[in-house]
């Protein structure tokens, strides 16, 4: 049963406003045959259909699929006779792309972790030879001499944002 939201039309700076795109975004998908507007004159019209299929083109860059990938799998949303084997396919390279992602992200861990491992051998080398390298060093500095010179007064370490 159509609803009032199926024959609903937006522009292409709705459609950009709504999803964080840009309008050569769409114009690009456009040219690559993922979003079919109709026209106006020199106006895209853009339908529920083109909404949607958009929604599922920058879900799809988001997790890494290719323009090919996200061509395929709406052709799956295109075809209602919810053929069995492509869902399959399509379920695999999901799961797959999952699994892809979990992998980047146990590698930006360790990335990250070996980068905080040299920050810390480093900061231990400037420490003893460089202090006054050290981020913090001038306020450290500044602190000491206050409390060294009662005379001196300062105000103590700013929070840091």
């Amino acid at each position: 049963m159509a609803t009032a939201d199926d024959h609903r039309t937006y522009s292409i700076r709705q459609l950009c406003r709504e999803f964080g795109a840009t309008a050569r975004a769409l114009r690009f998908y456009e040219d690559k045959g993922l979003l079919t507007p109709a026209r106006k004159g020199q106006t895209r019209v853009y339908d529920a259909r083109d909404r949607a299929r958009l929604k599922l083109i920058l879900r799809g860059r988001r997790i890494g699929f290719s323009l090919l990938e996200i061509q395929e799998m709406l052709d799956l949303y295109d075809h209602d006779n919810h053929n069995a084997h492509q869902m399959a396919v399509a379920l695999r390279r999901h799961r797959a792309q999952i699994e892809a992602l979990k992998q980047q992200r146990e590698d930006l861990d360790a990335a990250i972790e070996t980068a905080e491992e040299a920050c810390a051998v480093m900061e231990r080398k400037l420490g003893e030879h460089r202090p006054d390298l050290l981020p913090g060093a001038d306020e450290y500095a500044t602190l000491l001499k206050s409390r060294l010179n009662p005379d001196h007064h300062v105000q103590p370490f700013k929070a840091r944002a």
